[in-house]
């Protein structure tokens, strides 16, 4: 409970495996049956995911080297289901990086001003609400998760663009909440529900 669940090379998974991770990342818990015996057990965890842009590995590659059919990309990413991917928050591309850029040194931030950013937003989250916000039900997103109104019209579009299901919708309320939260925003503005629908990037696959 409250662990990491890092899954490498996710399409490679079998998919009945894959689909029995449905339940517990929606409700956090897991029920085993065994003939007249059930079990319930919490199962609360960060769900980590890896996986190739296609078969070879190379789509998107600098270099060109892939030689994959869009047909041979469409079913290798088809292997990962719509509910399952449906209830992953954030989905990222991270592109190949040049030996040049490899080589060059990072000015990026370091990681104790990012665990300061991250430990503000979450007690930020709980002053508000006493939970953390990917905990919050139906309702209480209605509460705290409110955009504003260009929001609320950049969202409706995705929601048509995307076709996006009411859990995603709920799913992108939650995640611009928390980039408001670590913005040190009061408000949902528009610039963090245009940043949340950018995390859903296989939904525009």
């Amino acid at each position: 409970m409250h662990g990491v669940l890092f899954l490498d090379e996710l399409p490679e998974f079998d998919r009945s495996v894959l689909e029995v991770l449905r339940e517990p990342l929606e409700s956090g818990r897991i029920t085993i049956s065994r003939a007249a015996r059930r079990a319930d057990f919490k199962a609360q965890f960060q769900l980590v995911a890896a996986m190739n842009p296609c078969p070879c590995g190379y789509l998107g590659h600098y270099n060109g080297k892939c030689r994959c059919t869009p047909d041979q990309v469409t079913r290798y990413r088809g292997k990962i289901s719509g509910p399952l991917l449906d209830r992953i928050d954030i989905q990222i591309e991270v592109p190949a990086v040049s030996q040049e850029d490899l080589l060059r040194q990072s000015d990026g931030e370091s990681s104790a001003t990012i665990q300061a950013r991250v430990e503000a937003a979450r007690q930020r989250q709980l002053a508000r609400q006493d939970k953390p916000n990917a905990q919050l039900s139906v309702t209480e997103i209605d509460t705290f998760c409110a955009p504003d109104a260009q929001g609320e019209a950049l969202l409706r579009q995705a929601i048509t663009r995307l076709d996006l299901s009411a859990r995603a919708y709920h799913r992108i309320l939650k995640v611009a909440r928390t980039i408001a939260d670590l913005a040190g925003h009061e408000n949902i503005q528009t610039s963090h529900i245009a940043e949340a629908v950018q995390y859903r990037r296989m939904d525009k696959s």
